[in-house]
Order: structure tokens, then C-alpha cells, then sequence
């Protein structure tokens, strides 16, 4: 199968995106941050900290089940073959999905991850209301929407992630979306890694630890988030913390933009390797 010009044209896109991930450099605050992490770590035993993300791998490998077994994602995956078959009516299956172009893809694709742009944003805009539940409740909240967002952005470039291999691949995408912009080029290195020595379509057999302490500063800029949210829940217009709402809204919102992001220029790139070598 040949690639057409769009295809191309995305290609090169997606290079010259790649190579930004290369180029990027780190600011002083970002190295002073760094050091103090380093030096905040050091303090913890090693067996401690390997326990802590031992679980914390295994709450986002359980969550990221619960959300594929869910009916609500059965529905989107069936959602999205019926959108397919208006371009394509001889689509059947999640695999076939790969016979659309990749201008018709994107637009599903678009369809699912603008709308969870928008459930990020309403979430925000609640945590900005700056009440203990909502403040609570806003981690697990974003893991869930951008774990979805990331396996329907998957489904929809024809890779179904209830196989192991492509259910540890969506959950690394995930995880190298929400790293510090300085590490993503290395994540990315890693995802095509994984790729180069695959054996099977079925089998994943990489390595499964996914976070680390460099992982949390992502969960700490929510706490950042969280402080700021606190402090101005209190500067009310017309009786709401308007303030707080769009500090909330804004930061949710941007971080699932980066996610949904990553995520698609990576199933993008899957695609249109794979159509090459075929």
C-alpha cells in the first residue's frame, strides 16, 4: 500500500515535531527543580521507593482494565467503526480501520480527543470551585479521561487495546505524554524501541515499570495547580470563584491537549509505518 501525498506531507510533520522533542532545553528553574528532586529522593530508601511505584504501576494497569472493559468504551469503539463506515462501508473490524486515509482518521480521532478536551475542562473548572471533594478527586479524574482518550485515539488508528502488546503500549503513551517536556524525547525512544524488536501483534514482552520519581513532577504541577486554587477560591464575582474556575479549567484543559498530542502524532507515525512496509 503506497503512501499519497497527505501521507507524506503528515510524515514530515510528525519529523519535524520529533526533532522539537530533541531540541528542547531545559531552563535553569527547570534544572534547579530538578537537583532538589534528586537530592529529595536520595533520602528515601531504595526499597521504599521501588514499593511506592510498584503500586502506583499497578493502579494506572488496573484503571486503564477498568476503562477498557467499560461498557461506556465498548460504545465509543463501536462509535467509532459506525463514523468509519461512512467513509468506508467495508469496514468491519478495529484492524480495518487502517484502510481509511489518514485525513479521515485524524478527523475521528479529533472527534474523541476534543471531546475530552472538554470533559478536562469542566473537570478543572469544578476542582476550581475549590471544594475538598473536587480538589480530591481531580487526580483520578484526569488519569481516567486522558487513559480513555489515549485508547480511543489507539482504536481509532486500528489498534486494539485489548491485546497486551497494545494495551502496554497505550499506557506507556500515556506515561511518556506526561512527562516533563525534557524527558519526552527519551520516552519516545523507548516506544520505538519496543516497536523495533516485537516479535509478536499479540505479545508484549518490553519492560513493564512504567513511573519513577522524574514521573511525579506532573502530579506535583497538579498540587501547584491546587495551591493556586486555594488561594484565590476566596476572590468570588457574583458569588463564584471565578479566579480559581479558570485556573482549574486552563491547566486541565492544556494538559489533555498535550496528551491527546503525543498520542496521536505516535499512532500516526504506527500507521503510516505500517502502511509503508506493506
Amino acid at each position: 500500500m503506497s503512501w499519497s501525498d497527505r501521507d507524506k506531507q503528515v510524515w514530515q510533520s510528525i519529523k519535524s515535531w520529533k526533532e522539537g522533542l530533541y531540541e528542547y532545553e531545559a531552563n535553569d528553574l527547570e534544572h534547579t527543580y530538578v537537583k532538589w528532586l534528586d537530592y529529595a529522593f536520595e533520602s528515601i530508601p531504595q526499597d521504599v521507593q521501588e514499593q511506592f511505584f510498584q503500586r502506583l504501576d499497578g493502579w494506572l494497569f488496573h484503571m486503564h482494565s477498568l476503562i477498557q472493559g467499560s461498557q461506556m468504551q465498548n460504545d465509543a469503539r463501536e462509535r467509532i467503526l459506525v463514523t468509519a463506515r461512512a467513509f468506508n462501508q467495508d469496514i468491519e473490524t478495529i484492524e480495518d480501520l487502517q484502510y481509511l486515509t489518514i485525513d479521515q482518521l485524524h478527523y475521528i480521532a479529533e472527534q474523541h480527543a476534543g471531546r475530552h478536551r472538554i470533559y478536562s475542562l469542566f473537570q478543572g473548572g469544578f476542582t476550581g470551585t475549590g471544594g475538598l471533594v473536587a480538589l480530591g478527586s481531580d487526580l483520578p479524574a484526569m488519569a481516567v479521561i486522558n487513559l480513555r482518550s489515549v485508547q480511543l485515539i489507539a482504536i481509532t488508528y486500528g489498534f486494539d487495546v485489548q491485546t497486551p502488546f497494545e494495551m502496554m503500549t497505550a499506557l506507556k503513551v500515556f506515561h511518556a505524554s506526561t512527562l516533563p517536556s525534557r524527558l519526552r524525547a527519551l520516552a519516545w525512544e523507548d516506544l520505538m524501541e519496543d516497536l523495533n524488536k516485537k516479535d509478536s501483534n499479540y505479545f508484549y514482552d518490553g519492560s513493564e515499570q512504567l513511573t519513577d520519581y522524574t514521573w511525579l513532577e506532573g502530579p506535583m504541577k497538579q498540587a501547584f495547580k491546587a495551591l493556586a486554587i486555594t488561594m484565590f477560591k476566596g476572590k468570588k464575582w457574583s458569588g463564584l470563584p471565578l479566579v480559581s474556575i479558570a485556573v482549574g479549567a486552563g491547566a486541565n484543559y492544556q494538559l489533555s491537549r498535550k496528551i491527546t498530542d503525543f498520542a496521536e502524532k505516535y499512532y500516526q507515525y504506527r500507521y503510516l509505518r505500517l502502511k509503508k512496509n506493506q
